[in-house]
This record gives C-alpha cells, structure tokens and sequence, in this order.
C-alpha cells in the first residue's frame, strides 16, 4: 500500500508551536482525531517542555469538540500514558511530547487502545479526516467533557516493578546515578530505582523546558556529565533518558557510554537465553551485535523502518517477545510491545544482578564493530531529490527498507535516510575495520553534502 503522509513522521506530528503547530491546526486536527477513535475516553498527557500545557489543553478542547471525553494525566512520561491507556482501559490517547527534539520544538503522538501508537495506515485515516474536514462537530449538548487521571504515575511504576525480580535487585544493592536530561522520566524513574533498592544519585533531575543541563537526545557526545559522575561516585552503572523517557542510555562503571543497540544486545541476550527461538525485530539502523546473540539462541531477527511505531506494529503482527532501536530505545512485549525507558532500565538491573558481573565485563564479551554516525542539515522540500540522487552514486549491494542501506562487504554497511522529525539527512555506518568505515563515512558524506547543494541550485 502507498501511504503519503503530510503531518505524520516518523513518531507522530511535529513542529514548532506558533509556526507548524497553530492553534487552528491542533484544534482541527484533534477534532480529527477524536472523530478517529468515535467514542469511549481519551487519555492526554504531556512532557515538560514550555509548550506542553497549553497544547494538551488545545487537543482537549479538539476532541471534546468531536463528542469524547478526555481525561487529563497532566506531566508524564510517554511510557506512562501508554502503559495507562492499556491497563486502565482507556480507548485511546495522545501524548504531547518532541521526545529528543530541541526545546522550540512540540509534538502529538496518537495511543490506540493497545497503548501502542496507532498504525501508519491510521495516521493516514487522520490526516484524510481532516484534509477532508470529515471530523464530528458535535452539538452542544454533546460536547465532551475533561477530568483528572491522577493514577498514571503510580499505575506505571507498579506496572514496570512487576516485571522484574524485585528480590535480586534489592540484594545487589546497586549504585545507580540516574540523568532524566530535565525531562519527564524526572518523575519516576528515580522512584521507582529505589523502589528496587537501588542507591539513586541524580544529576540534571529537575524538570525544564529548556533542557538546560544536556539537550534532550541522550548521546555518547552529550553525556560526559553522567560519565563524570559514575566515576566520581563509583557508580554501578549511569542511566541517562530522552525528552520523554522512551529511551534509556547506559554508562558502564567505568565511565563509558554505549550505544543503545550494544546494551539492547546485551539484553536481548538476557532473555533470549530464558525464551529462546523467540523473534526479534529491530530498525535497519542496529547493530550486527544484535544477529550474532539472535543465532547463538536460535532466534531470527526482523529489520523494519526506522521508528517507533513500526516495530512495535511488526512485534504484534509476528507475535515478537523483543525490540530495539540503536537510539536506545528497547520494547518487551511481555510489558508492552513500545519502547520504554524505565522497563528498559529494570531488566538491566535485574541482569546485572544476576549476573554478578559489572557492566563492562558483561559488554566487552560481545562482538565489537566500529560505528559512525553524522547528520546533515536538508529542508524537507528537497529530502526526496537528494536521495535519489545520493542512489545513484551508490556502489555496492543496496537495501531499501529505509532510505538507502549499502553494504560494502558482509560486515561494512552504511544507511543514509531522511530524518522523519527533523530537516535531516542521517547517516549511520558500521564495520569490524575502522579504516573502511571511516573511507566509507568520508565518501557518502561527500556525496550527501553535494548531492543537497545540487538540488538547492537547481532549485
């Protein structure tokens, strides 16, 4: 099925409110979208970013405006209003949230009943209700009204604590410094660690628009301030979380900070050695590591598109036990099939208990590969042109899943994809030989940057 979405990224609509998102739009839009879910109560909450507050209430008044009731769970992480749509028996709902965007930015994510974001064929039903102006008015009289959920917190902590061996990690005692980045993960992740007995320190732990201590994108360049502190505390491990604490990103106990694939690896391991032969699916930007602890469990791994939404929605199609993202994002469907920054940092905790062994000892016994990462600034108008320019410069076995995915050899591959949330071309790359991948790196980057000023002179 060709699905061209106008509104809809990678993980929901995005924009700058006052720009992208006008007031007349949210409204319109979420009359949309409750016209969408055609009866029962929604849930809406929100991150801490500047603009949260008042985009919730603008979506409540949307879809009230269609005849639904909603109810208001105020500051939350996404993981939390999902959890909660499912386990309170919600019909569906919307989390107001940019995730790892910069501050100026906001967002609106759809929860179907499954707490699980709707599907991609979904999010075009949306947008063609309201391209349309298909959305319910509804008549005074049936205009919906706004409560308080004020469960959701408590309801989502309980509900993550459930899924681990509470006993183990209590025993082990860790010493865990936690950076939520000022975001929504600020509520409950410490919390709930210390629930688990775990010794909690917490550096950027207050709640802040502005993202003023790292940014919201939890990366290896942005999170010297977690590394500093695991050593200067003499940590167990360091956990830093995005925007909205979907995402969970490890410091070992000496300091290092790796990439989501490599700890996701790790716990893919983890499990898979209690349900092995269970299905894995991933984006086409993870890691090799993850085939390797796949096959020596006997288990097959599924690559998707990048985002969210699509491996949650594959992990329900092929009845999937495990997700993950090289971005850190990590999904455990006997919790829920989305990813989840707080779930995520419990099974590690429980694995590192269990294993008696510190993180890095645990990770060096993984295979290494080098990898890469770069981005270039491209306006959304032009994203189409400049990759099929950048495929015709390609050489070597390409793969189209996801922009263009090229394999120089068995183990050197490089993915350059349109960013779904940003003005962004992406490029990620990887290989067993640092020099290949860096000539590799160096050549497409090349091609990228002339590949965009060819199309901007063209115009």
């Amino acid at each position: 099925m060709n699905i061209e979405r106008k509104f809809f990224g990678t993980n929901g609509i995005r924009g700058i409110p006052g720009k992208d998102l006008t007031l007349e739009f949210i409204v319109e839009m979420s009359q949309s979208i409750g016209t969408y879910f055609g009866q029962g109560q929604i849930l809406i909450g929100y991150d801490g970013r500047f603009s949260s507050p008042l985009i919730s209430k603008a979506v409540s008044a949307g879809i009230m405006a269609s005849g639904l009731d909603v109810m208001d769970a105020k500051l939350t992480p996404t993981p939390g209003l999902q959890y909660s749509v499912k386990k309170l028996g919600y019909r569906g709902g919307v989390m107001i949230t940019a995730s790892h965007n910069p501050p100026q930015y906001n967002g609106i994510k759809v929860v179907g009943m499954d707490g699980v974001e709707i599907s991609r064929e979904d999010e075009v039903e949306i947008e063609r209700i309201y391209f349309e102006k298909a959305y319910r008015k509804a008549d005074w009289k049936e205009i919906g009204i706004c409560g308080k959920e004020d469960s959701v917190i408590r309801t989502y902590i309980n509900g993550v604590l459930s899924q681990v061996d509470n006993d183990i990690i209590k025993k082990k005692a860790l010493k865990v410094v936690l950076d939520p980045g000022n975001g929504a993960a600020a509520i409950a992740a410490p919390y709930a660690l210390s629930s688990l007995g775990c010794k909690v320190l917490t550096i950027n732990g207050h709640v802040d628009g502005d993202f003023p201590g790292r940014g919201p994108e939890p990366t290896p360049t942005t999170l010297s301030g977690l590394s500093n502190a695991v050593k200067f505390y003499n940590a167990d491990v360091g956990i830093a979380y995005d925007g909205d604490g979907d995402r969970a990103v490890f410091c070992d106990e000496k300091g290092v900070i790796h990439w989501g694939d490599r700890t996701g690896a790790l716990l893919v391991d983890y499990l898979l050695v209690k349900n092995p032969g269970a299905l894995v699916v991933t984006t086409v930007s993870t890691s090799q590591i993850v085939d390797f602890v796949a096959e020596r469990n006997r288990s097959k791994v599924l690559r998707t598109r990048v985002g969210s939404v699509d491996v949650s929605r594959a992990m329900i199609d092929h009845s999937a036990l495990l997700g993950l993202e090289e971005n850190g994002g990590f999904f455990y469907t006997t919790h829920m099939p989305t990813r989840d920054g707080l779930m995520t940092s419990a099974l590690l905790l429980e694995a590192l208990s269990y294993a008696n062994k510190p993180l890095s000892e645990l990770l060096e016994a993984l295979p290494k590969y080098h990898q890469r990462k770069a981005k270039f600034e491209c306006p959304n108008e032009i994203k189409k042109k400049v990759m099929e320019e950048i495929e015709k410069k390609s050489a070597g076995r390409v793969e189209r899943i996801d922009g263009v995915k090229i394999w120089a050899d068995e183990n050197t591959w490089i993915l350059l994809r349109p960013s779904g949330t940003e003005p962004l071309i992406r490029v990620f790359g990887e290989s067993k030989h640092a020099e290949k991948l860096d000539e590799l790196i160096e050549r497409y980057s090349s091609i990228t940057k002339e590949s965009i000023e060819k199309i901007k002179r063209a115009g």
